[in-house]
């Protein structure tokens, strides 16, 4: 009778435990426009048909530069940081594992065996003096029914969290994968500079020492002198500053790779780096949703939802098995056999009457979801932010750029002019140092507006969700 009381609480069980007091899930509605931005920062975003959008794009396509291809997977395999991420990953999955595990039984089995030999002059004759003894206990020692979900809530919660995990390690490569590109095209403006810097010098020091000879015969004057060693200086720190800059950068780079990158790897300058293929942003900023950041604290929403049906639970009554036992034992002697079986069990009932930890418990889930819910709105509205400022960047880069150029174009005009009248005496040194002073920050300018177009294009493949896989 009693193993029969049993079967029927475990069948009890696996009816009800598909019972759950969680709030239904719905997702919210996304606070953010439906459409980007419009407007003149971004007219020429939107001339760009037949671009894949960024989900569309593998990290592999998106990059066309080999080197920069192999650098991204050199990251991806040493990176401790994301190592790390994808240890979180493993420890989520096995907590979800441990909480699932809630819902069975723990079942304990001990076995024993005697053998026991008597003396002739206790056995009668024609017995066997050898008798042997088995037995098998099998025991519960505690074993909540889930009859309200509680459990159950539970693990929804931990599968939730283990998900989100999930998502946030997808984010770090992400991040990490745009922290690479970053760092490898920074190298390679840097080293352009360098070279700007360095052949800047050279005509300098050209110049100085041309000076310095008419000087020498009272051709020119000591303050044209001064002023020539002026721009010569200038560039000696430079170089400095650059050598130090590009050393720096290499540092970083291996650092996200997390080995030592070879020479051959890295860029000479931006020219020599094969520019990101275009991609489009879509119509829509529902594309957003599929951000592993946003799907993370939406998994963490539903987690708080799940938590919240664990809470109710807890104010109904608790059916647990403290005591589950199961015995079977054989007795063999000779052609003699026996056996026997029990199964005796102990149902424990929790009630609760009154307790203000549960009630406290179901405010703080409750609390806990407008917490998660905030934060899941919180992340749209950064995530929309991202874009519409990187698609601000590309609505008017192209435009900077050509402006930039012909500024360079034009100051470079007004050094060799200033140059020519100069050496026929029509004009000072100084003219000549003013125009060299413009020309070396415009080719600067044009240095670092050309990155921040290579370096935004990165971002908004980033911003839009892509190099997740």
């Amino acid at each position: 009778m009693n193993k029969q009381r049993l079967f029927l609480l475990v069948g009890l069980a696996i009816f009800f435990g598909g019972c759950s007091l969680a709030p239904k899930y719905t997702q919210p509605k996304a606070p953010i426009p439906a459409e980007w931005p419009q407007g003149a920062a971004y007219k020429d975003t939107q001339a760009m048909p037949g671009a894949p959008t960024a989900p569309e794009l593998s990290r592999q396509e998106f990059f066309a530069d080999k080197q920069l291809q192999k650098i991204i997977e050199m990251a991806l395999n040493n990176n401790r940081d994301l190592c790390l991420a994808a240890l979180n990953v493993e420890r989520a999955r096995a907590l979800y594992g441990i909480q699932r595990a809630e819902l069975f039984p723990s079942v304990n089995a001990v076995g024993s065996g005697s053998k026991q030999r008597s003396s002739s002059d206790f056995t009668r004759p024609g017995e066997p003096r050898t008798t042997k003894q088995y037995s098998v206990n099998m025991g519960i020692a505690s074993w909540e029914i889930d009859f309200f979900g509680r459990i159950r809530s539970l693990k929804d919660r931990a599968l939730q969290e283990y998900l989100a995990t999930e998502q946030a390690r997808r984010s770090a490569q992400i991040l990490l994968v745009s922290e690479v590109a970053r760092v490898y095209l920074t190298l390679a403006a840097d080293r352009g500079n360098l070279k700007l810097v360095q052949s800047t010098l050279e005509t300098q020091q050209a110049a100085y020492a041309l000076i310095q000879r008419q000087y020498e015969v009272g051709l020119a004057t000591e303050l044209d002198l001064r002023q020539a060693q002026i721009p010569v200086d200038a560039a000696r720190g430079d170089v400095a500053r650059y050598t130090q800059l590009v050393a720096q950068d290499k540092n970083g780079l291996n650092l996200l790779t997390g080995s030592s990158v070879s020479e051959d790897l890295l860029p000479l300058d931006l020219s020599s780096v094969t520019p990101p293929k275009e991609i489009s942003p879509g119509l829509s900023s529902e594309v957003l949703l599929c951000r592993p950041d946003i799907m993370a604290a939406e998994y963490r929403l539903k987690g708080a939802y799940a938590f919240i049906g664990a809470a109710r639970a807890a104010f109904f009554p608790r059916i647990s098995l403290t005591t589950a036992v199961g015995t079977a034992s054989a007795e063999l002697s000779g052609l003699f056999k026996s056996g026997s079986g029990t199964w005796n069990f102990t149902p424990q009932i929790v009630l609760p009457i009154f307790d203000a930890r549960t009630w406290a418990a179901l405010r703080v889930s409750k609390a806990d979801r407008e917490i998660v819910l905030t934060q899941y709105e919180k992340a749209i509205q950064t995530a929309f932010r991202e874009v519409a400022d990187s698609l601000a960047v590309q609505g008017t880069i192209n435009q900077q750029v050509s402006a930039q150029q012909s500024l360079v174009n034009a100051v470079a005009e007004t050094y060799r002019l200033s140059n020519i009248r100069y050496t026929k005496g029509i004009d000072s040194y100084l003219s000549v140092l003013v125009a060299q002073r413009s020309l070396y920050a415009a080719q600067q300018g044009l240095i670092g507006i050309r990155l921040a177009r290579l370096a935004n294009h990165v971002r908004l493949y980033a911003v839009l969700g892509g190099g997740g896989e």
